[in-house]
């Protein structure tokens, strides 16, 4: 099946146009118009990570080629809008330091300072932490610390002067408080005025425990660490990662290794496998183990996983071609004006699950990468 996916990269790459990428499913059903977005950006990550694996110039290619169709030459983005204070809208910006090494083209470094620019203004909570969206006010999702700490932390280490002390305060911040001690699991979201509709009262968390969510904070902390170059905060951030690491292990499938959609509910009724939180788990735990900062037998479990999603969620088609299901599209909390979204068991449950959306695609691809650096 491995070599099957190789063939499956293509295809994607194939079929897609920077306007019209085959694997933002989200945009062609929603009809939005060509625009900088994570989604995109989570598959360009991936791409890049395996061109340098692979040595596959192509997608080297493939990434600077889609880039260029955003960055104009004075820095500013297509689609692009600073006033929304969108996290999600900062994540695509940590190719651009990989593609301004690579090419040297200067309107690379001026959209990193023009995103740089959007943290700065970025409105925060009581804690410190940025907002998750101007939408969101007062709101951290676990999914923002992805989102932005990856790209802050690469500006800080070429352009800051080495300084993550901010970035290290809030991810402590949704350690504090975010964290479940009796489940050892993250809730996906925490409204720090304790308002919004979805939170809890006392606490101003949600109700569950979305895979993707803690997904995405296990990855932003492999990625992190990787990028940091001081020790210490380093070391403050392995501790959560350790932590973090330790508590969604627990709640493995046993047959597959993946993990369920709302984490801790396995085998109730309508919950399910799902792949993207499951890449990005095994994705972490194999990078992780490869860096030396969490136990080596998890690079063994997220290894298990992943041919757990190939097993389960790698299928053929009538027409012969592969495709990888399982994906939840989208899951959110809020707004006030979208009481569906209430961060209830029944919500994350009801979401659709597609193929070849990116939100799964590009974890995929890039624990493909890691199980290549095993041999």
């Amino acid at each position: 099946m491995y070599a099957q996916i190789d063939k499956y990269i293509d295809r994607l790459l194939d079929g897609s146009k920077p306007e019209a990428p085959l694997w933002n499913i989200e945009n062609i059903r929603q009809g939005k118009p060509a625009h900088w977005n994570y989604i995109d950006g989570c598959m360009i990550t991936a791409l890049l990570c395996a061109s340098e694996i692979t040595g596959e110039k192509r997608y080297a290619d493939f990434a600077e080629n889609f880039i260029d169709y955003y960055v104009n030459e004075d820095g500013t983005i297509r689609g692009y809008s600073m006033d929304k204070f969108n996290l999600d809208d900062v994540n695509e910006g940590r190719v651009l330091f990989d593609l301004y090494k690579s090419t040297g083209k200067e309107k690379y470094k001026k959209a990193i300072f023009m995103l740089r620019e959007q943290l700065e203004k970025q409105p925060r909570t009581n804690t410190g932490n940025f907002w998750h969206k101007k939408i969101y006010p007062n709101q951290i999702w676990l999914d923002g610390l992805y989102m932005a700490q990856v790209f802050y932390t690469r500006f800080q280490k070429e352009f800051g002067g080495g300084d993550y002390s901010d970035i290290v305060a809030q991810f402590k911040n949704v350690r504090k408080y975010m964290f479940d001690e009796n489940k050892k699991l993250f809730y996906h979201g925490c409204d720090c005025s304790k308002t919004a509709f979805w939170a809890d009262k006392d606490t101003g968390c949600s109700k569950n425990f979305w895979l993707r969510a803690i997904g995405w904070f296990c990855v932003s902390l492999a990625d992190n660490i990787d990028y940091m170059d001081d020790e210490n905060s380093r070391n403050e951030l392995i501790a959560i990662f350790r932590e973090a690491i330790d508590g969604i292990a627990q709640y493995a499938d046993p047959e597959t290794g993946m993990y369920y959609q709302v984490v801790d509910r396995g085998g109730s009724e309508g919950n399910y496998l799902e792949t993207s939180g499951s890449s990005m788990i095994a994705y972490a735990m194999m990078k992780g183990a490869r860096l030396g900062v969490i136990d080596k037998k998890y690079s063994e479990m997220g290894k298990k996983t992943f041919d757990g999603i190939c097993n389960k969620y790698l299928r053929i088609s009538e027409d012969g071609e592969l495709n990888l299901g399982g994906i939840c599209l989208v899951a959110g909390l809020g707004p006030e004006d979208n009481r569906r979204r209430d961060g209830s068991y029944e919500y994350y449950i009801s979401e659709p699950v597609v193929d070849n959306d990116a939100k799964g695609v590009a974890p995929f691809v890039l624990c493909y990468t890691e199980v290549k650096r095993l041999g």
